[in-house]
């Protein structure tokens, strides 16, 4: 990779974190989807263990270049400097368009089929913050963030169900888990595949 400079992946975290917060996405918004997704079928969950679980995901770079990529084309179908039919396309979120949710589902697919089965119900039912930015009204285009939000929400909720079966074989709960084990606190830890 000569003349190549490479971004460091804690640049790519940062800047992932940098556009859901300019966009008005916080860590916890998403952290309440994967709470009401995963409370019911374990009654020891905190908040704290899904904003953990959330904070874990983003640092997967496949959900960060997905970040980047449809906040900028939220921001740019804002500034209206898309090439027609594409501007028309993202600012009106055409029903057919689809390729806000194909740059989603990319990144859920890191997290197997029960990231990708939340996702659709995610998708379809729109719940938390995904509603308020799914909804058309006002001057803001979330075509891409609400399916991204969905995306990040479902792996973090794929993350805490595979963690949970594991605790189960150990015969423990989440009562007995430090939800900093779950994802970094403040500091940078490895990306690691763990689901």
């Amino acid at each position: 990779m000569q003349g190549k400079k490479r971004v460091h992946s804690n640049d790519v975290t940062k800047a992932a974190k940098e556009a859901l917060a300019r966009r008005g996405v916080k860590i916890e918004d998403i952290a309440e989807i994967v709470y009401e997704m995963q409370s019911p079928y374990n009654h020891d969950l905190t908040l704290e263990h899904c904003i953990q679980s959330v904070e874990r995901v983003i640092m997967k770079r496949e959900v960060q270049h997905a970040v980047l990529v449809g906040v900028e084309l939220d921001e740019l179908a804002e500034k209206k400097m898309l090439s027609q039919p594409l501007q028309s396309l993202v600012e009106n979120d055409e029903g057919l368009f689809g390729v806000d949710e194909t740059i989603a589902l990319g990144s859920v697919l890191t997290y197997g089929s029960i990231a990708l089965t939340t996702y659709g119900h995610l998708d379809k039912n729109k719940i938390g913050i995904i509603k308020k930015l799914d909804t058309k009204s006002g001057k803001g285009v979330h075509t891409f963030l609400d399916d991204l939000v969905a995306g990040i929400a479902a792996c973090a909720a794929g993350r805490i169900a595979h963690k949970m079966r594991d605790l189960e074989e150990e015969g423990e709960t989440f009562r007995n888990l430090p939800p900093k084990e779950l994802g970094p606190e403040g500091e940078m830890l490895a990306v690691d595949d763990e689901p």
